[in-house]
């Protein structure tokens, strides 16, 4: 079953909302009230969930817990992916603070810097080594996906060193910039830039009743 990207980005938002669910003792959620609580259509939630069979029951709504579950086992990997970043710049220490880093489903067990007084260190528990001895220390780790937080000018070549001897099968891609890697390797990009643009274009269109011409 082939499920889009923006189905699957959806089913990643439920899980993290019916965690704030659990976490508040709810027991039981309807379509609405999680459209409500994520700006998403219900009937989209609804038609989101039917791909996984009946979950819910009509005029009852889903058990939190139940539905959670569930979804967390859709998602759960088959074992805990090993990721590194590389480049820990202001960019790289916020993402290394953020909440949602802490999970069981993968863990980050290897930063990288050209920085002399980062490299040794260890960085928000995570050592950090140089970007020389990165294929080496990928390769002891098992790291098999890559963060990459560089400058866009350096992105290239650390993506060329890191995946010409390792077997890295994915990289989430934050530089400005667009990479070229081996046909094997799933390749994401965030550019910040680009969803502003976004958020900026929908907000002018609201703005002028979705009349873009004017």
């Amino acid at each position: 079953m082939r499920i889009a990207e923006p189905t699957v980005e959806r089913l990643v938002q439920y899980i993290r909302y019916l965690e704030r669910c659990r976490e508040a003792g709810k027991r039981v959620i309807s379509s609405q009230e999680i459209g409500d609580g994520l700006g998403i259509k219900a009937s989209q939630v609804r038609k989101d969930l039917s791909y996984f069979g009946e979950i819910g029951k009509r005029g009852v709504g889903y058990n939190v817990e139940k539905l959670y579950g569930h979804l967390n086992t859709i998602f759960a990997p088959p074992k805990t992916w090993k990721i590194a970043m590389i480049g820990i710049g202001n960019l790289g220490e916020a993402l290394l603070g953020y909440k949602a880093f802490e999970s069981d489903k993968f863990r980050i067990v290897a930063l990288f810097d050209i920085d002399p007084a980062k490299i040794g260190r260890k960085i928000h528990g995570i050592p950090c080594y140089d970007v020389v001895d990165m294929p080496q220390v990928l390769n002891d780790e098992g790291v098999e996906v890559l963060i990459i937080t560089t400058p866009s000018s350096a992105a290239q070549d650390v993506v060329d060193k890191a995946t010409e001897s390792v077997p890295i099968k994915g990289i989430l891609n934050f530089a400005p910039t667009t990479l070229v890697v081996p046909e094997h390797i799933i390749l994401y990009n965030v550019d910040i830039f680009v969803e502003l643009e976004k958020l900026l274009f929908y907000i002018k269109l609201k703005e002028m009743g979705g009349n873009i011409w004017g």
